[in-house]
């Protein structure tokens, strides 16, 4: 999350279809009041992967995992201390000969989890929020879907896969609440009720206690400002929606869902995106009037340009994390410049140079792990779009958005440095101009320099 809120050529195949992806059946049964969760999961339509893991959070207690398909039988189970996500825990079922994994057509899961209730953030609150943190507070449940892992997301090892948008028919029974929302859906005035979505989404969860208002197709759940305010929210992202449409030539999709809740600690406040849902979480400033400032618009307009880095396209491998965010950004400064103004857009510009003044970074051509972005704060949010402003600069706009354009709508496994480069060039077509890209901003240990430096001339 945006750290400023806590204040060669080759041809591409482009998507035209939506990938196969598990479908999710299951109930789920939900205290606010006790912070439990009861869940009974099944995947279906799981693919043919030999090395996996079956992720669930680790605050949940497993029953059991069963198989039903091809044959019905409880599994044995494991879980992997070296699988990288925090938040879960990596099951998989050895196979016979134990080196090997088995992994059925159909899975079923059962497991019970218990977490801290906040109440308050006087006395009773935790040192820290984050957005994979199933997080109760004194009137609701917060969960997002690929980091918190309240339901099992499969994930691909070898090709550095998840799967944590699926197809989902999941019945959510939340005995002290009165409204539930479910990540493709619309809220509803219940405490139980049975969500279906066939279209793959990131099951982001919201039950509790508050109301919501529609305006035009967007909702906002739990709103703390006025009629008229939120008319301004939903006016402003609709423009916001509509650029990013213009510029890239592709639509955005269904309407957005804002969510404005509170943190569990004391003082975090941030924005983050499981789309088509957009988090607030904070109090005061960080509330949702102080998005309706012309200062903090770019933060929408950052969670926006996560819809096409992140969720139209998803990007892996070390420089995955760098390329959602990085371009995400990218596309929050150019709106910025376009709609918000040159002093918005030039504040930004002014505070990503004093964090770079003194940042050393390993160029792209160098990164083997995201442990190499050091500060992976600064690396993704100000490095990564410094550095393609300085390309766009060197390339002009309007092949820049090609480049975004290829990048976006390239059919690859991984989405590497090769990928970087090979898309740049199916752009640019100019073996000079990419040699040049390469050692000045590509493979240079001065790249943070180089980009500053062009940038400013």
């Amino acid at each position: 999350m945006l750290k400023k809120l806590l204040f060669l050529f080759f041809g591409f195949q482009t998507i035209y279809a939506q990938e196969k992806t598990p479908h999710l059946n299951g109930n789920v049964k939900i205290s606010i009041a006790e912070g439990t969760f009861e869940c009974d999961f099944t995947l279906n339509d799981i693919p043919n992967i030999k090395d996996y893991y079956i992720r669930i959070n680790a605050g949940m207690n497993i029953l059991n995992f069963k198989s039903l398909k091809p044959n019905e039988f409880l599994i044995g189970y494991s879980f992997s201390p070296n699988d990288k996500a925090y938040e879960s825990r990596g099951y998989y079922f050895p196979a016979n000969n134990t080196n090997d994994k088995f992994l059925p057509k159909v899975v079923q899961v059962k497991y019970v989890g218990k977490f801290p209730i906040i109440k308050d953030t006087i006395s009773d609150y935790s040192r820290k929020d984050w957005k994979g943190n199933i997080a109760f507070n004194s009137f609701s449940v917060r969960a997002d879907g690929t980091q918190s892992a309240w339901y099992p997301i499969l994930y691909d090892v070898t090709n550095d896969k998840i799967y944590d948008q699926m197809t989902y028919d999941v019945t959510i029974e939340c005995v002290d609440c009165n409204t539930l929302y479910v990540n493709g859906n619309i809220p509803v005035k219940t405490s139980k009720n049975r969500f279906i979505s066939d279209t793959p989404k990131e099951l982001m969860l919201f039950c509790g206690n508050y109301d919501y208002k529609q305006i035009n197709s967007t909702y906002i759940l739990n709103p703390d400002i006025g009629i008229d305010k939120l008319k301004e929210l939903e006016a402003f992202t609709g423009t916001f929606k509509k650029y990013y449409e213009k510029k890239l030539s592709i639509p955005f999709g269904q309407p957005i869902t804002f969510i404005q809740t509170t943190p569990t600690s004391k003082k975090d406040g941030w924005l983050f995106v499981a789309y088509p849902t957009i988090v607030n979480v904070g109090y005061g400033n960080n509330s949702l009037s102080g998005l309706l400032d012309k200062w903090f618009k770019p933060f929408i307009a950052h969670e926006l340009g996560h819809y096409y880095f992140g969720t139209y396209k998803v990007f892996n491998s070390e420089l995955g994390d760098m390329l959602s965010e990085g371009f995400a950004e990218y596309l929050s400064l150019k709106l910025s410049l376009d709609i918000l103004g040159k002093d918005v857009y030039q504040k930004e510009i002014n505070e990503k140079f004093e964090f770079l003044s003194d940042f050393k970074a390993i160029p792209f051509q160098k990164v083997k792990t995201t442990a190499d972005y050091t500060d992976r704060e600064t690396y993704v949010y100000d490095y990564a779009p410094v550095v393609f402003l300085a390309i766009e600069k060197e390339i002009g706009e309007k092949q820049m958005w090609q480049w975004i354009s290829t990048l976006l709508q390239s059919k690859v496994e991984m989405t590497n440095y090769d990928f970087m480069v090979k898309t740049l060039n199916s752009t640019l077509k100019d073996k000079t101009k990419l040699e040049n890209i390469i050692s000045k901003y590509f493979a240079s240990d001065d790249s943070v320099e180089n980009a500053i430096k062009k940038l400013k001339s």
